[in-house]
Protein backbone atom coordinates (compact mmCIF):
# COMPACT_ATOMS: atom_id res chain seq x y z
CA UNK A 1 0.00 0.00 0.00
CA UNK A 2 1.34 3.39 -0.45
CA UNK A 3 0.77 4.99 2.40
CA UNK A 4 4.33 7.03 2.83
CA UNK A 5 2.95 10.53 2.39
CA UNK A 6 -0.54 9.70 4.15
CA UNK A 7 -1.27 11.37 8.14
CA UNK A 8 -2.09 9.27 10.74
CA UNK A 9 -4.84 9.51 12.86
CA UNK A 10 -5.18 10.82 16.12
CA UNK A 11 -8.13 8.91 17.33
CA UNK A 12 -5.87 6.67 19.02
CA UNK A 13 -5.35 5.30 22.33
CA UNK A 14 -2.47 3.72 22.58
CA UNK A 15 -2.47 1.39 25.56
CA UNK A 16 0.33 -1.04 24.09
CA UNK A 17 2.94 -0.25 26.69
CA UNK A 18 0.66 -0.84 29.67
CA UNK A 19 -0.74 -4.37 28.46
CA UNK A 20 2.23 -5.88 27.69
CA UNK A 21 3.15 -5.10 24.37
CA UNK A 22 6.50 -2.93 24.25
CA UNK A 23 7.09 -3.35 27.58
CA UNK A 24 4.70 -2.98 30.76
CA UNK A 25 3.75 -0.94 33.52
CA UNK A 26 4.37 -1.50 37.13
CA UNK A 27 1.97 -4.63 38.21
CA UNK A 28 -0.98 -4.42 40.24
CA UNK A 29 -0.72 -4.50 44.22
CA UNK A 30 -2.94 -8.07 43.84
CA UNK A 31 -0.45 -9.39 41.62
CA UNK A 32 2.35 -8.63 43.70
CA UNK A 33 0.33 -10.09 47.07
CA UNK A 34 -0.68 -13.33 44.89
CA UNK A 35 3.24 -13.82 44.01
CA UNK A 36 4.89 -12.92 47.72
CA UNK A 37 5.66 -16.34 48.62
CA UNK A 38 7.57 -16.98 45.80
CA UNK A 39 9.63 -13.93 46.40
CA UNK A 40 9.69 -13.93 50.18
CA UNK A 41 12.02 -17.19 50.12
CA UNK A 42 13.93 -15.41 47.20
CA UNK A 43 14.59 -12.36 49.40
CA UNK A 44 16.91 -13.97 51.88
CA UNK A 45 19.58 -15.02 49.25
CA UNK A 46 21.56 -13.09 47.25
CA UNK A 47 21.04 -15.72 44.48
CA UNK A 48 17.48 -15.14 44.98
CA UNK A 49 17.85 -11.58 44.49
CA UNK A 50 19.65 -12.11 40.63
CA UNK A 51 16.15 -14.27 40.13
CA UNK A 52 13.98 -11.67 41.36
CA UNK A 53 15.84 -8.61 38.99
CA UNK A 54 15.71 -10.75 36.06
CA UNK A 55 12.10 -11.27 36.61
CA UNK A 56 12.06 -7.58 36.61
CA UNK A 57 13.88 -6.85 33.27
CA UNK A 58 11.77 -9.83 32.01
CA UNK A 59 8.17 -7.94 33.23
CA UNK A 60 9.60 -4.71 31.74
CA UNK A 61 10.65 -5.83 28.46
CA UNK A 62 7.29 -7.56 27.60
CA UNK A 63 7.57 -11.06 29.07
CA UNK A 64 5.70 -12.62 32.37
CA UNK A 65 7.96 -14.49 34.08
CA UNK A 66 4.98 -15.77 35.82
CA UNK A 67 4.28 -18.23 32.89
CA UNK A 68 7.32 -20.05 33.84
CA UNK A 69 5.70 -21.74 37.18
CA UNK A 70 2.19 -21.93 35.54
CA UNK A 71 0.47 -18.34 37.02
CA UNK A 72 -0.27 -15.17 34.90
CA UNK A 73 -1.49 -16.81 31.87
CA UNK A 74 0.22 -17.58 28.63
CA UNK A 75 4.08 -16.88 28.16
CA UNK A 76 4.15 -13.57 26.38
CA UNK A 77 7.02 -12.79 23.85
CA UNK A 78 9.31 -9.98 24.01
CA UNK A 79 7.89 -7.79 21.50
CA UNK A 80 9.93 -5.97 18.59
CA UNK A 81 9.35 -2.62 19.47
CA UNK A 82 10.90 -1.19 15.93
CA UNK A 83 8.50 -3.81 14.17
CA UNK A 84 5.34 -2.68 16.82
CA UNK A 85 5.69 0.74 16.26
CA UNK A 86 6.09 0.13 12.39
CA UNK A 87 3.13 -1.38 12.45
CA UNK A 88 0.66 1.45 14.69
CA UNK A 89 2.04 3.78 12.57
CA UNK A 90 1.05 2.25 9.86
CA UNK A 91 -2.51 1.16 11.30
CA UNK A 92 -3.13 4.54 12.38
CA UNK A 93 -2.65 5.91 8.77
CA UNK A 94 -5.10 3.32 7.33
CA UNK A 95 -7.64 4.40 10.24
CA UNK A 96 -7.30 8.02 9.18
CA UNK A 97 -7.64 6.74 5.59
CA UNK A 98 -10.78 5.38 6.73
CA UNK A 99 -12.07 8.74 8.30
CA UNK A 100 -11.41 11.12 5.17
CA UNK A 101 -12.84 7.85 2.94
CA UNK A 102 -15.97 8.30 5.05
CA UNK A 103 -16.47 11.58 5.92
CA UNK A 104 -16.79 12.26 2.29
CA UNK A 105 -18.90 9.44 1.05
CA UNK A 106 -21.24 9.37 4.27
CA UNK A 107 -23.28 12.58 3.79
CA UNK A 108 -24.39 11.19 0.26
CA UNK A 109 -26.56 8.76 2.20
CA UNK A 110 -27.77 11.52 4.58
CA UNK A 111 -25.59 10.54 7.26
CA UNK A 112 -22.46 12.50 8.60
CA UNK A 113 -19.37 10.42 9.73
CA UNK A 114 -18.67 10.29 13.33
CA UNK A 115 -14.98 9.14 14.35
CA UNK A 116 -14.72 6.02 16.34
CA UNK A 117 -11.47 6.01 18.23
CA UNK A 118 -9.07 2.83 17.96
CA UNK A 119 -7.70 1.51 21.05
CA UNK A 120 -3.81 -0.44 20.22
CA UNK A 121 -3.25 -2.69 23.01
CA UNK A 122 -0.96 -6.27 23.99
CA UNK A 123 -2.96 -9.02 25.74
CA UNK A 124 -5.32 -7.79 27.80
CA UNK A 125 -6.94 -4.35 28.57
CA UNK A 126 -11.05 -3.24 29.49
CA UNK A 127 -13.16 -2.32 26.89
CA UNK A 128 -17.09 -0.85 27.18
CA UNK A 129 -18.03 -4.66 26.20
CA UNK A 130 -15.83 -6.35 28.92
CA UNK A 131 -12.45 -7.60 28.86
CA UNK A 132 -10.34 -7.25 25.67
CA UNK A 133 -8.15 -10.34 25.08
CA UNK A 134 -5.54 -11.12 22.36
CA UNK A 135 -7.80 -14.37 21.62
CA UNK A 136 -10.51 -12.86 20.70
CA UNK A 137 -8.71 -11.26 17.52
CA UNK A 138 -9.76 -7.42 16.78
CA UNK A 139 -13.63 -6.37 17.44
CA UNK A 140 -15.51 -3.18 17.55
CA UNK A 141 -17.56 -2.43 20.56
CA UNK A 142 -20.90 -0.53 19.84
CA UNK A 143 -20.85 0.52 23.80
CA UNK A 144 -18.71 2.93 23.61
CA UNK A 145 -18.27 3.33 19.36
CA UNK A 146 -14.32 2.19 19.71
CA UNK A 147 -12.39 -0.83 17.76
CA UNK A 148 -10.06 -3.07 19.40
CA UNK A 149 -6.80 -4.11 18.09
CA UNK A 150 -4.21 -6.20 19.32
CA UNK A 151 -1.19 -6.06 16.89
CA UNK A 152 -0.31 -9.55 17.70
CA UNK A 153 -3.08 -10.44 15.58
CA UNK A 154 -1.57 -9.36 12.20
CA UNK A 155 1.26 -12.21 13.17
CA UNK A 156 -1.42 -14.60 14.03
CA UNK A 157 -2.87 -13.87 10.42
CA UNK A 158 0.13 -13.74 8.37
CA UNK A 159 1.87 -17.05 9.96
CA UNK A 160 -1.22 -19.22 11.67
CA UNK A 161 -3.68 -18.17 8.24
CA UNK A 162 -1.07 -17.52 5.72
CA UNK A 163 -2.41 -14.16 4.97
CA UNK A 164 0.58 -11.75 5.11
CA UNK A 165 0.31 -8.37 3.83
CA UNK A 166 -0.09 -4.75 4.22
CA UNK A 167 -3.25 -4.24 2.71
CA UNK A 168 -4.84 -7.31 4.34
CA UNK A 169 -4.30 -5.60 7.66
CA UNK A 170 -6.04 -2.90 6.27
CA UNK A 171 -9.26 -4.73 5.35
CA UNK A 172 -9.00 -6.26 8.76
CA UNK A 173 -9.44 -2.67 10.17
CA UNK A 174 -11.97 -1.64 7.29
CA UNK A 175 -13.86 -4.30 8.38
CA UNK A 176 -14.52 -3.29 12.22
CA UNK A 177 -14.43 0.50 10.59
CA UNK A 178 -17.38 -0.97 8.87
CA UNK A 179 -19.12 -2.25 12.08
CA UNK A 180 -19.10 1.27 13.18
CA UNK A 181 -20.92 2.72 10.31
CA UNK A 182 -23.77 -0.09 10.89
CA UNK A 183 -23.96 0.94 14.47
CA UNK A 184 -24.00 4.31 13.13
CA UNK A 185 -27.03 3.06 10.91
CA UNK A 186 -29.10 1.77 13.56
CA UNK A 187 -28.08 -1.76 12.34
CA UNK A 188 -26.73 -3.48 15.09
CA UNK A 189 -29.32 -2.44 17.52
CA UNK A 190 -31.75 -4.17 15.90
CA UNK A 191 -30.04 -7.31 14.92
CA UNK A 192 -29.68 -7.54 18.71
CA UNK A 193 -32.89 -7.30 19.68
CA UNK A 194 -34.11 -9.71 16.74
CA UNK A 195 -31.74 -12.00 17.87
CA UNK A 196 -33.03 -11.93 21.44
CA UNK A 197 -36.61 -12.20 19.84
CA UNK A 198 -35.37 -16.25 18.48
CA UNK A 199 -34.25 -18.88 20.81
CA UNK A 200 -32.67 -20.89 18.02
CA UNK A 201 -28.79 -20.68 18.08
CA UNK A 202 -28.40 -21.13 14.20
CA UNK A 203 -31.18 -18.37 13.49
CA UNK A 204 -28.80 -15.99 15.60
CA UNK A 205 -25.86 -17.03 13.77
CA UNK A 206 -28.02 -16.71 10.73
CA UNK A 207 -28.33 -12.99 11.04
CA UNK A 208 -24.88 -12.28 12.60
CA UNK A 209 -23.09 -14.06 9.37
CA UNK A 210 -25.28 -11.49 6.94
CA UNK A 211 -24.33 -8.32 9.95
CA UNK A 212 -20.41 -9.84 8.91
CA UNK A 213 -20.62 -10.26 5.66
CA UNK A 214 -21.95 -6.37 5.26
CA UNK A 215 -18.94 -5.23 7.44
CA UNK A 216 -17.02 -6.87 4.56
CA UNK A 217 -19.00 -5.61 1.97
CA UNK A 218 -18.16 -2.15 3.13
CA UNK A 219 -14.61 -2.94 3.87
CA UNK A 220 -14.93 -3.29 -0.16
CA UNK A 221 -16.22 0.25 -0.49
CA UNK A 222 -13.47 1.91 1.91
CA UNK A 223 -11.14 0.38 -0.46
CA UNK A 224 -12.88 1.45 -3.91
CA UNK A 225 -13.02 5.25 -2.92
CA UNK A 226 -9.81 5.65 -1.38
CA UNK A 227 -7.87 3.84 -4.29
CA UNK A 228 -9.88 6.38 -6.53
CA UNK A 229 -9.12 9.25 -4.37
CA UNK A 230 -5.82 9.06 -2.93
CA UNK A 231 -4.14 5.93 -5.32
CA UNK A 232 -3.42 3.59 -2.16
CA UNK A 233 -3.18 0.12 -4.24
CA UNK A 234 -0.13 -1.62 -4.97
CA UNK A 235 -0.08 -4.73 -6.76
CA UNK A 236 -0.91 -7.53 -4.86
CA UNK A 237 -2.72 -5.34 -2.63
CA UNK A 238 -6.57 -7.02 -3.66
CA UNK A 239 -4.70 -10.61 -4.06
CA UNK A 240 -3.97 -10.02 -0.52
CA UNK A 241 -7.00 -8.75 1.04
CA UNK A 242 -8.80 -11.47 -1.01
CA UNK A 243 -6.66 -14.04 0.78
CA UNK A 244 -7.46 -12.36 4.26
CA UNK A 245 -11.22 -12.62 3.74
CA UNK A 246 -10.53 -16.86 2.61
CA UNK A 247 -8.30 -17.63 5.56
CA UNK A 248 -10.64 -16.48 8.51
CA UNK A 249 -14.22 -17.92 6.69
CA UNK A 250 -15.87 -19.61 8.84
CA UNK A 251 -15.75 -22.58 7.04
CA UNK A 252 -12.49 -22.60 6.51
CA UNK A 253 -11.72 -22.18 9.86
CA UNK A 254 -13.88 -25.05 11.55
CA UNK A 255 -11.75 -27.32 9.04
CA UNK A 256 -8.90 -26.54 10.50
CA UNK A 257 -10.03 -27.07 14.20
CA UNK A 258 -12.60 -29.98 13.82
CA UNK A 259 -12.06 -31.51 10.44
CA UNK A 260 -15.57 -30.94 9.27
CA UNK A 261 -17.58 -27.82 8.28
CA UNK A 262 -21.06 -27.40 10.42
CA UNK A 263 -22.88 -24.27 8.60
CA UNK A 264 -25.13 -23.65 11.04
CA UNK A 265 -22.30 -22.84 13.02
CA UNK A 266 -21.16 -19.74 10.58
CA UNK A 267 -20.96 -16.44 12.77
CA UNK A 268 -18.68 -14.44 9.80
CA UNK A 269 -19.54 -16.23 6.55
CA UNK A 270 -17.95 -18.72 4.60
CA UNK A 271 -14.40 -18.05 2.74
CA UNK A 272 -16.48 -17.31 -0.95
CA UNK A 273 -19.01 -15.42 0.98
CA UNK A 274 -16.86 -13.14 2.44
CA UNK A 275 -14.66 -12.73 -0.71
CA UNK A 276 -17.45 -12.38 -2.97
CA UNK A 277 -18.86 -9.71 -0.40
CA UNK A 278 -15.76 -7.50 -0.04
CA UNK A 279 -15.03 -7.77 -4.42
CA UNK A 280 -18.75 -6.45 -4.80
CA UNK A 281 -18.05 -3.17 -2.66
CA UNK A 282 -14.77 -2.51 -3.79
CA UNK A 283 -16.24 -3.14 -7.47
CA UNK A 284 -19.71 -0.43 -7.12
CA UNK A 285 -18.26 1.59 -3.93
CA UNK A 286 -21.75 2.29 -2.94
CA UNK A 287 -23.28 1.37 0.43
CA UNK A 288 -26.63 0.23 -1.20
CA UNK A 289 -25.26 -2.85 -2.97
CA UNK A 290 -24.14 -3.88 0.35
CA UNK A 291 -27.26 -5.22 1.59
CA UNK A 292 -27.31 -8.67 2.75
CA UNK A 293 -30.05 -8.69 5.14
CA UNK A 294 -32.31 -8.97 1.71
Amino acid sequence: MKMDNTRESRNVDDRRSSSGGGGRGMPSMGMIMMIWPLLKPLLRTKFGWVIIGLGVFAWFSGFNPLSLVGMGGSSTAVVDKAKDDKEATFIKKVLASTEDVWKQQLPKYGMKYQEPEMVLYRNGTRSGCGAARSQMGPFYCPADRKVYLDLGFFDELAKRHNAPGDFAQAYVLAHEIGHHIQNMQGTLSKVQRAKQQWRSEAKQNALQVRVELQADCYAGVWAHHAQKEFGILEEGDIAEALNAASSIGDDKLQKEATGYVRPDGFTHGSSRQRREWFTKGLATGDLRQCDTFQ
